[in-house]
């Protein structure tokens, strides 16, 4: 895999955080989550515009 560094604003980042505690995963595994889904949504969307 690949490591990737961001930034975010902090309460970003707490939002993320809770939701982690939350769920029983780690910081960066929600993160990853997230951006997956996003970039699959946004797979969807160029491909049924370019149709």
């Amino acid at each position: 895999m690949t490591a990737v560094t961001i930034e975010l604003e902090p309460s970003v980042a707490h939002f993320y955080t809770r939701i982690a505690q939350a769920s029983g995963k780690a910081l960066e595994q929600v993160l990853s989550d997230a951006l997956f889904k996003l970039a699959g949504e946004l797979a969807l969307e160029a491909l049924q515009t370019s149709q």
